[in-house]
């Protein structure tokens, strides 16, 4: 080797072990691999939340709609929680900025990891309530998987239970705790499908048609899908039911699960682009990228499960 080669390739060597270091810090693990992909969509809320929309009435506006159609005490305490921040927006909508830029940057960092989580936990408690009026799950005629139910803020809670370091696979819920959690979360979503705010003959044109866009291409796709989907709602939608309670049902039970997982990668990412309008960040006045992006990280994580231990349907117990 040349001596002018020699110092090339040293700067070469000392750039790859940082680099290796830093995915060791940021990906070492899956456990740790969903904690830094967490803290990234935390902070990516926080940086929206600091939009100037949200320092407007038409922040509050955007919460006091969540009322609309609630029972009669969550509409009230929706309202209440919409007033309340509307006294004086500049301090609360700063205030809500700044809890999710820290919750995000805890997460990224290894030390704060399970403060970062407990405090994401009481957070999105919050937001589920206040924000997303319960990812209107209350609200029969409005809750649908293509829209973001049962809510993206539930996702972070799963996703954050996943992520708690403890060492183990599955974090605070084990092996088996997280194949129950995915298998409840997709029939939560099969009923949801077979809800009047699902399977009506237009009511999935209708959500896709109401999607946000902000974005020429994915405007002209919406409408293509949306036209085609014209009075055939009620048959999609059985469809999307069965396969969601495939999809929970086949992966908690260790069948077929790369293929179940992928086909869960490919309804999400549909519902995120027709239904979601990719969480309308493009448009403007988003507080968050809706429930796609979560959904592919809590894939993510059930797919990094250990797959050697048999499946729910056995009578041995699961290791965690």
């Amino acid at each position: 080797m040349s001596t002018s080669a020699a110092p090339v390739a040293v700067h070469t060597g000392s750039r790859l072990a940082s680099v290796s270091q830093m995915r060791g810090y940021f990906l070492g693990e899956p456990a740790r691999a969903l904690q830094t992909g967490l803290g990234l969509l935390w902070l990516l809320d926080g940086g929206l939340q600091f939009q100037g929309f949200m320092y407007s009435r038409g922040f509050i506006a955007m919460i006091k709609a969540q009322a609309v159609g609630q029972p009669g005490w969550a509409a009230h305490s929706i309202i209440w929680a919409a007033n309340l921040a509307g006294g004086d927006l500049g301090v609360f909508n700063t205030g809500f900025a700044v809890v999710q830029v820290l919750i995000g940057a805890g997460l990224l960092l290894r030390p704060t990891v399970k403060g970062a989580l407990g405090l994401s936990f009481a957070w999105a408690l919050v937001v589920w309530w206040f924000g997303e009026g319960f990812g209107m799950m209350l609200m029969g005629s409005m809750a649908s998987p293509l829209s973001g139910a049962p809510g993206a803020v539930v996702l972070y809670v799963l996703i954050g239970l996943l992520a708690w370091p403890n060492g183990r696979a599955g974090g605070l819920l084990g092996v088996r705790g997280a194949r129950v959690m995915w298998a409840s979360l997709w029939l939560v979503m099969a009923w949801l499908w077979l809800g009047a705010g699902s399977a009506a003959p237009n009511a999935i044109h209708d959500i896709i048609a109401a999607a946000p866009s902000g974005m020429s291409w994915l405007s002209s796709l919406q409408d293509g899908v949306a036209t085609l989907l014209r009075d055939n709602g009620v048959a999609v939608a059985l469809i999307l039911a069965g396969t969601s309670a495939l999809i929970g049902i086949g992966v908690a039970t260790g069948q077929r699960v790369r293929e179940l997982l992928t086909l869960a990668v490919l309804l999400n990412l549909a519902y995120w682009l027709l239904g979601q309008g990719l969480g309308g960040i493009f448009q403007g006045g988003a507080t968050d990228p809706n429930a796609g992006p979560l959904f592919l990280l809590l894939t993510y994580g059930i797919a990094r499960l250990d797959t050697s231990p048999p499946p729910l349907a056995s009578t041995k117990e699961l290791p965690a």
